[in-house]
């Protein structure tokens, strides 16, 4: 199937490769912290719960992504395949990220997603947590955009 902008392939059912594709596109995406591209990953009536804020619709979601990287410097994200069964996946993720006082953080989670046949997102269960770091115990320090191929995984740096 080709993308169209009614589609995301690959859609479901998955299999453990095409999910594992679907989890590096959206990683992929969200390291551009282009909030118009990554919703397009998303149904137009897409519903989220992230942290504690509960969102539903696609242009929601480009107010609460320009809010996000508005804030969240030198942004940088590794996600992660944990399981998948048909039409859903569960991904867990690590991003480094720092304020505009120069406080770095790592912010972990973990990620529901349920698809349509379009392989769009319908809805995205988010639970993350903050933690401290200094800019020394930074892991992540590709150039911003894409994760190179050659970078560690989560898994690889002991995450």
């Amino acid at each position: 199937m080709t993308a169209t902008p009614n589609s995301r392939p690959p859609v479901p059912p998955f299999t453990r490769e095409t999910a594992a594709q679907k989890v590096r596109m959206a990683e992929d995406a969200w390291n551009t912290r282009d909030p118009e591209r990554v919703s397009l990953a998303y149904t137009v009536d897409s519903t989220w719960r992230n942290r504690a804020e509960f969102l539903s619709g696609r242009e929601t979601i480009v107010r609460f992504l320009q809010r996000k990287w508005a804030k969240e410097f030198d942004y940088r994200l590794i996600k992660e395949l944990w399981a998948f069964h048909e039409a859903r996946i569960a991904v867990r993720f690590a991003y480094e990220w720092h304020d505009d006082s120069g406080n770095w953080f790592r912010s972990y989670g973990n990620e529901n997603w349920e698809f349509d046949e379009h392989g769009l997102m319908r809805r995205r269960i988010a639970s993350i947590n903050d933690l401290p770091i200094t800019e020394a115990e930074r892991k992540y320090r590709w150039p911003l955009g894409r994760r190179p191929d050659d970078h560690p995984n989560l898994s690889d740096l002991g995450l």
